[in-house]
């Protein structure tokens, strides 16, 4: 078997809607392309060994053990590279259960779709899949060990894509609440919602925390003086920068016992607790000089107490829990290191901050922690005995938390409060030292520690013992109060033909408004008049780009099929989706071989209208009407004809749709009708003479309406959008060169050339020509079928070639739409020559007065370059 292609989708695609994250194999079964499951000697009995939780899928049966009773009926290896792709994901710890395998029109060849959580993971378990059920296949044996490195690497690479569990846990937050995020290609800063209202938070620090702040709480002494101000319990405390001051320190905060740390440290590294000797305080020393950025250490007084985390988030207490030492306890039967790998064995500890518990490393600190207590590694503790391993109670040094949120004194609650205020953080973890966290602090010598910014979470989302608190909930509810989802509205657009313009002329009317329009067009990336980005912009990483950006309001998004297909769309949803057409175009690309598998893919747009939103389709295209049965949101026609059947029944039911009637752009809601503007003085449509650019300003209109632009609005735009060469460039642009004149419109399929035609055949000065061509890609059935249409518009023919071939030989595009022309009974003069540049300079020379010279370019600047060059006298 042979992966033939990989593509992975991000967002909704044309495989689903709601699974954002798949990957799609395009596979070849080669020798094995009719080989089913059943009769490959022993193959069920080797997967089931190798793989035997595949009895969980359920597969086509619905029923646990389905998937298996499908393999010993018989079935093709697509799809079980499917279903093993899904369980070595999941044996790997990352659940994930969609997939579907698809057969394509290449015979042996399958798209296999499956789910992931982590691209590198998906991508690698595909292969895994693949190499596994080709061994098998072939009657050879893969091993145990090899099984286990497949799960070791996923497990690498899920640990290496993973963002932490504070941030993880956010991000579910938010998605319960339907806030899209998007990972920043910047030190895993992740960004919640849209444009301007967009929040940005590194795990718990957001954007709206103080940089002072944050310089406060690293900075310890700074932040004891300050707590001590106003009025809060610290420990007494020096900072020291050589090591001949330490016993002038120790002297200074009252003696032994005390506490030496790092003055700018985090997760507990380098601090020592409940130091009583010298000796024990000069190795402190060093273990927290060693740490300390700036070098300066902390000499404390040492309070007695229990360890405690509250948290505090926007000015208020939302969890509290006690944090205890990484320890083991006694069995009467194993030494204290064999304790500890016991424990390490539970699977909810794990390296890093990912896990719900961390593993517990033994180090020098560790064997001096145990030497305080009188153990040593090898000591055999007595049942129920305990021993502590760590001078710290941090949960990234192995230790446990217990939630007593309940427990907190009210008293003690005002100060982490007030604490936090007085640091000026807006997420703030409050470390105690008490005896009892539900007394008041002053009552039993107990001490505010330190106050730290982007403080973890997992001791309060995931304690040891307690009750689990949902702290991401206020921390959301702080970002976005009052529901709000941090959205702009986004209008994407799709359609075979047409999808520039409408765009353009919809971001043109939403920029009347005066808001930051963003917007995606073939010819460019724009942020209200500016160029962002030059270049073939309809994907994905295009609309990502406006929707990441903080100054854009709305954004208005040209969504073509090859990015939904190849990445799938780059927003979960969006207020407004048009689709203006489908047309034989593009055909036979990404197996989508079909006019119905097309609309499809065109589908997906519409499928994304959020239920208060609007789908505006195109009553007069069966295909795209057709669409109103899948979407959940309100529908909206547009159409030429006013009478069209949908559009008549649509409005008898109340809904709202576009149209002309009298010559005058109207919308329709029920028995109303709002006028707009005549057609003749809609520019784009140059007098009403061209018919589809109407319904591109139809589609516009109510696109625009959708997201609240104002009639009044809507009409202000009409008539000041034009089709020119610097509004639309390549869209209908009609130039007057010396005594004829040119046109210039991007159609590259038969359906782009009958609409130009409509406009062509009514022109009678003088002769038309023809500069025509389509791109290599195109299937030769729609290269011939362009001919046959050009034939039948042009009076004078040149046949040219794009500059980029894809693939074909030089001049076999122009002879099969050669071909097309002599297809017809229409005898048009016909030339070929096949350089973009010299066929247009060619056919400009040739014109006469009165003449209409159309061209379909593959480089648009360059053609208006070169009228530009001819209109100079």
């Amino acid at each position: 078997m042979k992966i033939l292609q990989v593509l992975t989708l991000r967002g909704p695609n044309y495989w689903s809607i709601r699974r954002h994250r798949l990957i799609v194999l395009r596979l070849d079964l080669e020798d094995l392309e009719d080989r089913y499951t059943h009769e490959l000697r022993g193959f069920y009995e080797d997967l089931v060994r190798l793989l035997p939780s595949l009895e969980e899928h359920f597969c086509s049966p619905g029923c646990r053990g389905g998937f298996l009773q499908r393999l010993r009926e018989g079935t093709l290896l697509g799809h079980v590279v499917e279903h093993v792709a899904l369980e070595l994901q999941t044996l790997a710890g990352m659940p994930v259960n969609f997939g579907r395998t698809r057969e394509t029109s290449t015979r042996g060849v399958y798209n296999v779709v499956y789910e992931y959580l982590y691209e590198q993971a998906g991508r690698y378990a595909g292969r895994a899949a693949v190499r596994i059920c080709e061994t098998l296949a072939r009657g050879r044996r893969y091993s145990q060990r090899e099984l286990a490195a497949d799960l070791e690497e996923l497990r690498e690479l899920k640990q290496a894509a993973s963002l932490g569990l504070t941030t993880d846990a956010l991000i579910q937050e938010a998605q319960a609440r339907g806030i899209p995020w998007v990972c920043l290609p910047a030190r895993d800063v992740v960004q919640l919602g849209y444009g301007i209202h967009q929040r940005r938070l590194q795990a718990a620090q957001t954007d709206r925390t103080s940089i002072l702040g944050v310089e406060l709480a690293g900075d310890k002494d700074s932040t004891k003086r300050l707590l001590r101000s106003a009025g809060i319990p610290v420990p007494k405390g020096e900072v020291i920068r050589r090591f001949d001051d330490l016993e002038e320190a120790i002297d200074a905060v009252g003696g032994f016992p005390v506490v030496i740390k790092p003055l700018d440290g985090n997760h507990g590294r380098g601090i020592t607790l409940n130091i009583r000797t010298y000796p024990d305080a000069e190795r402190a020393y060093d273990l927290a000089r060693a740490e300390s950025k700036s070098g300066a250490v902390m000499v404390e007084r040492y309070h007695q107490g229990n360890d405690y985390r509250v948290l505090v988030v926007g000015g208020q207490v939302v969890a509290a829990a006690q944090r205890i030492p990484a320890h083991v306890t006694g069995d009467g039967r194993s030494t204290i290191r064999e304790l500890v790998e016991q424990l390490n064995q539970d699977p909810r500890r794990g390296e890093g901050h990912a896990n719900v518990l961390t593993r517990i490393e033994l180090d020098d600190a560790s064997e001096w922690v145990l030497r305080q207590q009188g153990y040593r590694l090898d000591t055999i503790l007595r049942r129920g005995e305990i021993a502590y391993l760590k001078n710290t109670a941090n949960l990234s040094t192995g230790g446990m938390a217990v939630d007593c949120t309940d427990q907190i004194h009210p008293e003690n609650r005002w100060l982490c409060e007030r604490a936090a205020r007085w640091v000026g953080l807006d997420i703030a973890g409050i470390d105690l030292i008490t005896p009892d966290i539900s007394q008041p602090l002053r009552q039993v010598d107990g001490v505010v520690v330190e106050v730290n910014a982007a403080p973890g979470l997992r001791m309060h989302l995931q304690p040891s013992a307690g009750t689990p608190r949902n702290v991401c909930a206020p921390i959301l509810d702080l970002l976005f109060p009052n529901g709000q989802t941090g959205e702009i509205p986004i209008v994407a657009i799709t359609g075979t033909n047409g999808k520039t313009t409408t765009t353009r002329l919809t971001a043109h009317l939403c920029q009347q408004t005066g808001k930051v329009v963003g917007y995606t067009t073939t010819d460019g990336t724009y942020i209200g008049a500016h160029l962002v980005e030059a270049g073939d912009n309809t994907g994905p990483q295009s609309a990502r780009l406006i929707l990441n950006d903080p100054t854009v309001e709305i954004a208005v998004l040209e969504s073509a099929r090859g990015g939904i297909l190849r990445s799938g769309l780059a927003f979960a949803r969006c207020q407004v989706g048009v689709v203006l057409n489908v047309a034989d175009d593009h055909l036979g690309s990404y197996d989508i071989d079909t006019l119905e598998q097309m609309a499809m893919v065109k589908s997906v747009v519409a499928e994304v209208v959020q239920p208060e939103g609007l789908a505006v389709l195109n009553a007069e295209d069966e295909l795209v009407a057709a669409m109103a049965q899948r979407v959940k949101s309100r529908v909206a026609y547009f159409a030429l004809n006013p009478e069209h059947p949908v559009l008549r029944q649509h409005q008898q039911q109340g809904g709202l749709g576009a149209t002309v009637r009298d010559g005058e752009i109207v919308l329709v809601e029920g028995a109303h009708v709002l006028p707009v503007v005549p057609v003749h003085e809609v520019p784009l449509t140059l007098g009403g003479t061209v018919k589809f650019m109407v319904a591109n300003a139809l589609a516009a209109t109510l696109a625009a309406y959708g997201v609240g632009v104002t009639l009044e609005q809507i009409r202000q735009g009409l008539r000041s959008f034009q089709a020119s060469a610097d509004q639309t460039p390549g869209r209908m642009n009609l130039l007057p060169v010396k005594d004829f004149y040119v046109l210039v419109d991007y159609a590259h399929n038969a359906h782009g050339y009958r609409a130009v035609g409509d406009f062509v055949s009514t022109w009678r000065k003088g002769e038309r020509i023809g500069v025509i061509g389509a791109p290599g890609d195109r299937r030769d059935e729609d290269l011939r079928e362009i001919g046959r249409v050009a034939a039948q518009l042009f009076d004078r023919l040149i046949v040219k070639e794009d500059d980029d071939t894809r693939g074909r030989r030089r001049g076999e595009a122009a002879d099969w739409i050669t071909l097309g022309v002599r297809d017809t009974s229409a005898r048009p003069v016909m030339q070929v020559i096949l350089d973009e540049t010299e066929a247009i300079q060619t056919a400009i020379r040739q014109a006469r007065s009165g003449d209409l010279v159309v061209i379909f370019p593959e480089r648009v600047q360059r053609t208006l370059q070169l009228i530009r060059e001819a209109q100079r006298p």
